[in-house]
């Protein structure tokens, strides 16, 4: 068992608690950097959509996590990242730079929406978000000049450094783009946890009451939160569709939007590790089903993957509200006290005060 001896305030914002921490973090990394010498196309094509997922997933976990604003919408932005980023490709520019524009211009536009809905609260909100997410398809079909209408887009090539980014021809290329994207966005996800708007992030997630009490502009919090989760989300959709090859207004419907507040839910809300767990579930199941359905020697059965993930999601909610990594924090602190733990350090308490239950 590992004791931190703090001795003064900076020590609560590390990046890493200790050594030991940041040497698993780096043996880490250089597992997934070698990672393409080690394994065949197919697998090195899963863990890239796994990274791919999980950047989006960031982004919902940035609003719902730290802010506790459960959003249906995301898979607006990240089709609006996705078509801005083909756009500014169409006109020339580079793939970096349209890629990077692409998120900012998705986050401002995210933060602009955001104004007059976040003044719901809960459900409203939820449902809201859902409406956005809906009327997306339609938008993307009117505003065929741009997005290819029902047709659709195939993604332009992708040229870095003058390197090909080729899913069939060079799958370890686009690896590593999902990879270096991946590590950007969590380093920026998890300084902006250590700064004071993180801080004003769980603030307003605990008890926007507390929070106004305390001197914290919820709105503005809550807005700029909006703006990055949309902002995260828009370069995950980019990279996704480029991955795919081809998309149109049915590749970004609302099912992607509950898919990513699925995985967050399942992976552990409020952890940056939630959101990698989660993608590697709702990347690798569906793959493990269909291994399954054949080896059984059965025929695919209609509606399996969303039935086997309904009944997953109805699991964690009633035995395991923490998620994957909730799990993994409660067996490591079982092990590092035992025989002192005891079930009560991780009882369930209240989410809201009694003035916000009805809001």
């Amino acid at each position: 068992m590992r004791f931190h001896f703090k001795t003064h305030y900076d020590q609560d914002i590390r990046l890493f608690p200790d050594w030991w921490n940041f040497s698993l973090y780096a043996a880490l990394l250089v597992v997934l950097i070698v990672l393409p010498m080690v394994i065949d196309s197919f697998y090195l094509g899963e863990v890239t959509n796994v990274l791919i997922w999980a950047v989006a997933g960031l982004g919902l976990m940035l609003l719902t996590g730290q802010t506790g604003q459960v959003s249906l919408g995301h898979s607006a932005f990240m089709a609006l990242g996705c078509y801005t980023c083909v756009n500014l490709m169409e006109t020339g520019m580079p793939f970096l730079l349209a890629f990077v524009l692409a998120g900012i211009i998705t986050g401002i536009i995210g933060a602009v929406i955001a104004i007059p809905a976040l003044k719901l609260h809960g459900v409203y909100l939820t449902i809201a978000t859902l409406a956005l997410a809906i009327l997306a398809d339609d938008i993307i079909v009117i505003l065929d000049h741009w997005t290819g209408g029902v047709n659709g887009y195939f993604a332009p090539e992708i040229w870095i450094f003058g390197i090909e980014v080729n899913r069939w021809i060079n799958p370890a290329a686009w690896y590593y783009l999902a990879l270096g994207t991946a590590l950007v966005v969590t380093l920026l996800y998890r300084n902006l946890l250590r700064s004071p708007l993180g801080r004003a992030f769980a603030a307003v997630r605990d008890s926007e009451i507390s929070a106004q009490a305390m001197g914290v502009d919820v709105a503005r919090t809550k807005t700029i939160a909006f703006g990055l989760s949309c902002a995260f989300a828009g370069l995950g959709g980019a990279l996704m569709g480029l991955f795919a090859g081809a998309f149109n207004n049915e590749t970004f419907n609302f099912l992607i939007a509950i898919q990513l507040l699925m995985m967050i839910i399942i992976g552990g809300l409020g952890f940056i590790h939630g959101a990698f767990l989660g993608a590697i579930v709702i990347a690798f199941l569906p793959q493990l089903l269909s291994i399954s359905t054949d080896f059984l020697g059965s025929s695919s059965i209609p509606g399996l993957e969303t039935g086997v993930f309904g009944m997953i999601l109805i699991a964690f909610i009633l035995f395991e509200p923490m998620g994957l990594y909730g799990r993994w924090l409660k067996i490591r602190t079982w092990l590092e006290l035992f025989p002192f733990a005891r079930r009560d350090m991780f009882r369930r308490q209240k989410t809201y005060l009694k003035t916000e239950r009805l809001r």
